[in-house]
C-alpha cells in the first residue's frame, strides 16, 4: 500500500514539473538535458548557443531558443528516427537556466576573452580564454572531443572567415593548434560522417 501511494505522489510531482516546463520558452544560455532511452550514450546536457541552437549527435543542429521543450523534443525525435529501427523515445528538460542579464554594470577591463566551442565537444559553450590561449588549449579546456567528432574537419570561425584544423596531423593547409584565439572566435567540431 505504501509503495502504491509513494508511486502515485512521485508520478504527480513529475507530471507537475513536466507541465511547468512545457510552457517555458527556452533562452540562449539555458542548458537542456536530453535523454534517448534507446541509446544511453546519446544522453547528455547541451548548452543553447548564442545563435539559439543546440547540437546533438546524429541530429545535427536543432533550433531551441524561443521554443518550448516539447517542440525541441519533437524536432530531436524526428531527426533521430532515421537512425533507429523504431521511433526513439526522447526526453528533453531544462537542466539550468541562463544567467539573468545585468541591467547596469561597471565594465572592468580584464585580460580574459570570450570564445565559444560548439558541436562534438565534451562541454560545449563559452570559454574564458586568456590573451595567449591557443586553439588546442581551448579544445582541452572544453573537455576534449567526443567519440562522434570529425577530428579532421575542426573549424575556427573568425568573423566571416572559416579556418580548418586537422586534430590528427596538426598541419596542412588549415591552421595549427598553436593559433592564438581572439575574442568572439567560435570553434566548431562537426559530427563525423558514416565512414569517416
Amino acid at each position: 500500500m505504501f509503495k502504491l501511494i509513494f508511486g502515485f505522489f512521485t508520478a504527480l510531482l513529475l507530471a507537475a514539473g513536466a507541465q511547468a516546463q512545457s510552457g517555458y520558452k527556452i533562452k540562449t544560455g539555458d542548458t537542456l538535458r536530453v535523454e534517448v532511452l534507446e541509446d544511453d550514450s546519446l544522453s547528455r546536457s547541451t548548452l543553447v548557443l548564442p545563435d539559439g541552437s543546440i547540437t546533438f549527435p546524429l541530429a545535427g543542429g536543432v533550433a531551441a531558443a524561443g521554443r518550448t521543450v516539447d517542440q525541441v523534443r519533437n524536432d530531436l525525435t524526428n531527426a533521430l528516427t532515421p537512425n533507429f529501427a523504431a521511433k526513439p523515445r526522447v526526453f528533453v528538460s531544462v537542466d539550468a537556466l541562463a544567467e539573468p542579464a545585468v541591467q547596469s554594470a561597471v565594465v572592468v577591463p580584464r585580460a580574459v576573452r570570450a570564445v565559444y566551442v560548439m558541436g562534438e565537444i565534451t562541454t560545449p559553450g563559452m570559454l574564458e580564454a586568456s590573451r595567449s590561449t591557443t586553439l588546442l588549449q581551448a579544445l582541452a579546456q572544453a573537455g576534449g572531443l567526443t567519440r562522434f567528432a570529425a577530428d579532421k574537419r575542426i573549424q575556427l570561425r573568425r568573423g566571416n572567415k572559416i579556418y580548418l584544423y586537422n586534430y590528427r596531423t596538426n598541419g596542412g593547409s588549415g591552421i595549427s593548434g598553436s593559433t592564438v584565439l581572439v575574442p568572439g572566435d567560435v570553434i566548431v567540431v562537426p559530427q563525423r560522417r558514416l565512414f569517416e
